[in-house]
């Protein structure tokens, strides 16, 4: 039986939890067997180096691996792909000989959940934004895609920003420090649910409104923009990235053609359709490989 360890940066993250039992539904369809690993502390690279370490040395089949930090981990992960065990990354792409990275355009997500909330404030207002750790890619693409889009709305300002380590206690605090620096802000956009629903609570703490976006369509999200106190996220579907990076790591080890990358598609979720991401993950039918890539 195929053994697959699947690496996130953290488990506190519902779209990693989601990701994580996405990787199981499909290796136990694919009579395969799969390992959750990822950092006690969550986000901690030297942590995640060592997991990487320890669970080389148990020679699975394939890796899915999503890096704690692109950066440091480039040199820990090109010596596991050395040893001649095929990595498949996820979320965060980084530099290496990885046989397929499964995500999303995440500069382009960000581009439209800005888009959105300038919609909602009828392209006039301040805004601000809480970012996840600059050691993750898809917060630095995120972020591009909300500066594009606030660069090309005239009527709107960016009053600053406040970093939200993408969890949702220090996404409050992060929230709660820009309170205290503006008077008014009108709208705030975060790179992810948590650090959105940090945000919220915040404000609430605070007695003060704002309109807020998240990204990674949560369910805990959904249900908030059911009752109209978020106002949106991006559906980043961590199971069925989690399925697709399996399906592909399977794939490869068959001997089967693997793109070299696969994007998902992302919506925006708001009150008008919302309903379809309060689905439990448990719930939610697994991917078909030939719906995603088509081959």
């Amino acid at each position: 039986m195929p053994r697959i360890a699947a690496f996130t940066k953290n488990g506190v993250n519902p779209n990693y939890q989601a990701f994580l039992r996405g990787v199981e539904r499909a290796a136990e369809a694919g009579g395969a067997a799969a390992t959750r690993h990822f950092p006690a502390t969550p986000d901690d690279p030297a942590e995640q180096v060592a997991l990487l370490r320890r669970v080389v040395a148990e020679r699975p089949d394939a890796i899915l691996f999503a890096p704690a930090d692109d950066r440091l981990l480039e040199a820990p992960v090109a010596e596991a792909i050395a040893t001649g065990i095929p990595f498949v990354g996820f979320v965060n792409r980084m530099a290496g000989g990885f046989v397929s990275f499964v995500g999303a355009d995440d500069e382009d997500m960000g581009r439209r959940c800005a888009a959105f909330m300038i919609d909602a404030l009828g392209g006039q207002g301040d805004l601000v934004l809480i970012e996840g750790p600059d050691s993750a890619p898809t917060s630095r693409d995120r972020g591009r895609g909300f500066r594009a889009a606030i660069a090309a709305a005239p009527g709107i300002r960016l009053l600053g920003t406040a970093p939200g380590r993408y969890l949702r206690e220090p996404g409050r605090a992060a929230m709660a420090a820009l309170l205290a620096q503006h008077a008014r802000i009108d709208g705030v956009i975060c790179t992810n649910d948590l650090m959105a629903l940090g945000a919220l609570d915040a404000l609430d703490d605070a007695g003060r409104t704002a309109l807020v976006a998240g990204n990674n369509g949560t369910i805990e999200a959904a249900e908030q923009i059911a009752t109209g106190r978020l106002l949106a996220s991006m559906d980043y579907d961590g199971q069925r990235m989690g399925a697709v990076a399996a399906m592909a790591a399977l794939r490869h080890l068959q001997g089967l053609p693997v793109p070299r990358e696969i994007l998902l598609p992302a919506a925006v979720i708001h009150r008008g359709n919302h309903a379809a991401w309060l689905t439990p993950i448990e719930a939610r039918p697994l991917p078909r490989w030939q719906d995603v890539v088509g081959d």
